[in-house]
């Protein structure tokens, strides 16, 4: 899988992909699968459609086309080039009651994605060859008049020029990959393709770039120290689809989320003043009444995620204020914390749902204090439990909506099996057309 990346050879320094995928020979023969039925339909459209009243009611009868039946779909890849589409359709025609004949419509077309001024990816048809023969049929005389009189019946130069109609990805799906999607109510995550794609014999390979918008401005993130690339040697892979994150994807994603103030929380701890005036005997003087408190926790610089073989972990920088009462906070404390947690991925349909599973390490130290000097132990031992509670739990509310994966809509993913190696994260899954509801 070392092509997936590797091939991707950033245009400027600024654009570098942090993320892609590459559409499996097998996938394509799913989305053949699928387009199918959907093909059947439009070409049922097209070609059924009764023909024009003929002006001259002396001209004999004319062809009826009565049945279509898509018999052969198929999608194929084609190395360095794009993708060809064989179409095979049989055709029911009738020019008289008792006359029918089968005709088989062949559609040959090349097929590659192109990108568009906008920056949009588009499916464009690069050759198209149709044929038309008679298969059987119950009349013999005239059969080659009559299969002129198809001919024009049938505009076969219209297929062609919407060949790629008889997909399921045709370009508005194709678009909707680049669309922005929600990750918290005031940050949104957005997929831009760098480029073409481009085919090898492993499938189609795409080459994205995250950018993550907080209030709808789009962040500055922090520069990926090496371009993304994978290491491994190619090899096929049953799954339809297999999406790869860099470690800069994920650090980028926490980044924004700090932006955007989502990761500072308020978390109460069990303590009160009273309690606390037990162990710092100068908190008497500052709270006459017993009051719960409060740790306000705020980030002091970005997070940082690290991705080894099995083991993704992210480190929180955060300086929590310690202080008490609701709605006028006095701030006593001031702690650093430095945080170093594992974090567990899953998919659910097409969304990535990424949790802090376990507090591997913290670090507390004294920044400003209105009580005294105070024992890091004894700081450990009033607020080590509450920070271990509420931070990976807050955290994960922030988190709990998942982050979208790039995807075309109507598609979800299935059989997703993820893998965490050395800076990258390599997401093997099949597509899945979802059911049409309404």
């Amino acid at each position: 899988l070392g092509i997936l990346l590797s091939l991707l050879v950033p245009a400027h320094t600024t654009r570098s992909p942090d993320c892609g995928g590459i559409l499996t020979p097998s996938g394509l023969r799913y989305l053949a699968e699928v387009s199918k039925p959907h093909a059947e339909s439009v070409l049922r459209k097209d070609l059924l459609a009764p023909p024009a009243p003929d002006p001259s009611p002396t001209s004999p009868s004319r062809n009826q086309i009565t049945s279509v039946k898509v018999d052969k779909f198929s999608l194929t890849l084609i190395p360095d080039t794009g993708m060809r589409l064989s179409i095979e359709v049989d055709l029911g025609i009738t020019s008289a009651p008792s006359s029918t004949k089968q005709m088989r419509l062949s559609i040959l077309a090349d097929l590659h994605v192109e990108m568009n001024p906008e920056g949009n990816l588009e499916l464009v048809t690069s050759d198209c060859k149709p044929t038309l023969e008679e298969v059987q049929s119950t009349e013999e005389a005239d059969s080659k008049s009559s299969g002129s009189d198809v001919d024009k019946q049938i505009n076969i130069e219209k297929i062609c020029l919407e060949v790629s109609k008889l997909l399921l990805f045709p370009n508005e799906r194709l678009m909707s990959l680049a669309a922005p999607f929600p990750i918290t109510p005031s940050c949104q995550v957005q997929y831009l393709p760098l480029a073409a794609p481009m085919y090898s014999e492993q499938g189609i390979i795409i080459s994205l770039q995250t950018t993550f918008q907080v209030a709808g401005t789009v962040i500055p993130l922090p520069v990926s120290p090496v371009p993304f690339s994978m290491p491994g040697s190619a090899r096929s892979s049953p799954s339809h689809l297999i999406l790869a994150f860099s470690e800069h994807f994920y650090t980028s994603l926490f980044s924004a989320l700090e932006e955007s103030g989502a990761l500072n929380v308020s978390l109460l701890s069990s303590l009160t003043t009273a309690t606390l005036a037990e162990r710092i005997t100068q908190m008497g003087s500052l709270f006459q009444e017993d009051l719960p408190v409060v740790l306000q926790a705020v980030t002091r610089s970005s997070p940082h995620v690290v991705l080894e073989e099995d083991k993704a972990i992210v480190k929180l920088f955060i300086t929590a204020q310690i202080g008490a009462g609701s709605s006028l906070f006095q701030s006593f404390l001031s702690v650093n914390v430095d945080v170093t947690a594992r974090l567990h991925l899953s998919v659910v349909d097409t969304r990535m749902i990424i949790s802090v599973a376990a507090i591997e390490d913290i670090e507390l130290s004294l920044a400003t204090s209105d009580v005294g000097p105070i024992l890091a132990a004894l700081l450990e031992e009033l607020f080590l439990p509450t920070i271990r509670e509420e931070v990976p739990a807050q955290i994960n509310a922030v988190l709990r909506q998942g982050v979208f994966l790039p995807h075309i809509a109507s598609f979800t993913y299935t059989d997703v099996n993820i893998t965490i190696h050395k800076d990258y994260v390599l997401i093997p899954c099949n597509l899945q057309l979802e059911a049409r509801t309404g």
